[in-house]
């Protein structure tokens, strides 16, 4: 499977787009939506679905646009299916104490929930703590898609609506059962090895 990202995305976020075989999942809608189309265009793919790793707002800035060009469903896991729609939720009031919603989801994830990419695999591996439904995407047992959850050297902050210091740190050691040789590309900064980012970390 391949990755590209196509950051910068809205408040550095990290966009990432998985080809396999001509079909295309985008990670977080958070590149213009023109940008998607052009990055989707280069290499012939079609989009298949949109895949979120938690609905908090920086990370979903051209979803419903997304979906309204590409008549593509946006995949969420359960815990934050209404989270886009509701500002408090998404964090945008939080920080900027006005609305920003976007349309619910379409598809609610499970842990376990296994999607198929051309002839490729995403297993959905719920990681809550920095919010409620946060998961990682875990590609063809090639690389791992973090979101939030973890960076390189850091973890998500888990001091927004539904965060959990406790569910977190659970999650964090459900990643450490992975193989640690992993690549991991997070919602935020650079990519690095799962066992390098973990080993720096404490919580």
């Amino acid at each position: 499977m391949e990755l590209y990202n196509l950051y910068p995305g809205s408040f550095a976020s990290n966009c990432y787009l998985l080809l396999s075989n001509g079909h295309a999942a985008v990670v977080d809608p958070s590149a213009q939506a023109q940008t998607i189309l052009e990055e989707l265009q280069k290499h012939h793919a079609r989009l298949d679905m949109i895949l979120l790793t938690h609905g908090h707002f920086d990370h979903i800035l051209s979803l419903d646009e997304l979906r309204d060009l590409t008549h593509t469903d946006a995949y969420v896991h359960e815990e934050d299916i209404d989270f886009p729609q509701d500002a408090t939720k998404n964090a945008f009031y939080s920080f900027f104490r006005r609305e920003r919603v976007y349309r619910r989801p379409e598809r609610p994830l499970q842990d376990g929930t296994v999607l198929q990419l051309g002839n490729e695999r995403i297993r959905v591996l719920h990681t809550p703590g920095h919010t409620p439904g946060s998961v990682c995407y875990l590609c063809n047992d090639e690389f791992l898609v973090t979101g939030d959850t973890l960076f390189n050297g850091s973890y998500g902050r888990y001091d927004l609506y539904g965060g959990s210091c406790l569910q977190l740190r659970h999650s964090l050691e459900k990643l450490r059962q992975l193989p640690q040789e992993l690549p991991i590309y997070p919602g935020h900064g650079d990519s690095t090895r799962l066992g390098d980012a973990l080993d720096q970390i404490s919580l």
